[in-house]
């Protein structure tokens, strides 16, 4: 069916039992069983949970995939892509421009099992095509990338991974949501998500989803949810499944802002340099417009040094100064310390994460309240 419709009744029957029309939360740790070997459908709830179940069935569809996995957080998601993939040996290659927890992650942990990873700008297919080799088992990417909002051609990279055996192509699609762009059908195996951000949407819950296009993967990833234990929690899932509802009106709202800040951004003399796709001097702004309906509500601007982005900051008061995005309230950070503290300096600078950098997640509240805020914040800053 449409997307707003599959947003709010895919994977999602009344149930059975009362005919509530929203999931119930099954808070339960285990199930009776009738019998050795006789129950219905669900032996313990690390394994199965009818609320999780709901919210994976739903991302599933949403994302077009034939399977979807919930995790306790979108780094525990991450993670159980690595187990998936990659084994002692092999290689993979990674946007150098992503969240600094996904690159403390495969830097500071997966390395050290014998896993090598490239780090490139993934903008560029033909430097993906450059680092690709014969042990190369996963293509990480994220587009837009966080935070210099970089566009990769997911339909190219794609192409690229498929010429190689055995290897993927994931893509963290937690900056647009599917309702903006849906990997798979562009050619991705695999697409992350924290649940946190766009897809819950009320910044009251942590949580992340896998969404696979293969069913052989997706067989070996429920063994490793269930294996590894990271799930997400009933009360969580139907936080989550409660957001999606409404994620097509917020996103609506969220780009509809975005272009109106990113807008207003262009007038102050104080911004150096803006990172928007919307804006048609972004220069990945027609990629993006191919493969995504919408430009989202992610804008990174640059002033002048750290001290102004420290007096800038400190001036905001409807913007709220908080790590996380996607919620309906807008938050404002500060990358370098905040975000991709983990991040070494050297690398930040040469990815343009700059000591002035300012991320912010522009909310659905009235635009002219936050372009206020902003103008307060600016008249201000030192």
């Amino acid at each position: 069916m449409g997307f707003k419709t599959d947003a709010i009744h895919a994977g999602q029957e009344p149930d059975p039992t009362t005919g509530a029309v929203t999931t119930p939360i099954y808070q339960t740790s285990t199930y009776v069983q009738e019998g050795l070997g006789k129950h219905k459908g669900f032996e313990y709830a690390r394994t199965q949970n009818p609320t999780r179940m709901a919210l994976e069935k739903n991302m599933a569809v949403l994302e077009r995939g034939v399977a979807g996995y919930a995790f306790a957080s979108g780094m525990a998601a991450t993670t159980a892509l690595t187990q998936l993939l990659l084994k002692q040996g092999d290689h993979a290659i990674c946007s150098d421009n992503v969240y600094g927890g996904t690159f403390r992650l495969f830097d500071k942990i997966v390395r050290h099992y014998g896993i090598e990873f490239s780090y490139v700008d993934t903008s560029d297919p033909g430097n993906v095509e450059r680092a690709i080799g014969a042990n190369t088992r996963m293509i990480f990417v994220e587009t837009p990338t966080n935070p210099i909002m970089s566009i990769a051609d997911i339909r190219a990279l794609s192409e690229i991974a498929h010429h190689r055996p055995n290897c993927r192509l994931a893509v963290d699609n937690t900056f647009m949501s599917p309702y903006f762009q849906r990997p798979i059908e562009l050619g991705a195996d695999i697409v992350v998500h924290s649940t946190t951000k766009y897809l819950n949407g009320h910044s009251d819950s942590v949580g992340g989803i896998a969404v696979l296009k293969r069913k052989d993967d997706a067989e070996r990833l429920q063994f490793i949810q269930n294996a590894a234990g990271a799930i997400l929690s009933p009360f969580d899932s139907w936080l989550v499944l409660r957001g999606i509802k409404t994620l097509p009106v917020r996103m609506e709202a969220h780009t509809t802002n975005g272009m109106a800040i990113a807008n207003y951004l262009r007038s102050k003399k104080q911004v150096k340099r803006i990172y928007y796709p919307g804006l048609p001097d972004h220069p990945g702004h027609d990629l993006a417009k191919k493969q995504m309906s919408g430009f989202g509500g992610m804008i990174a601007f640059e002033l002048d040094g750290l001290e102004q982005a420290k007096s800038f900051l400190g001036q905001v008061k409807l913007c709220s100064l908080a790590e996380s995005l996607g919620g309906v309230e807008t938050l404002i950070s500060h990358p370098a310390t905040m975000t991709h503290a983990s991040v070494p300096p050297a690398e930040r600078a040469r990815l343009g994460i700059t000591d002035g950098l300012v991320r912010i997640s522009v909310g659905i509240e009235d635009v002219e309240d936050l372009i206020a805020d902003l103008e307060k914040a600016f008249h201000h800053a030192r």
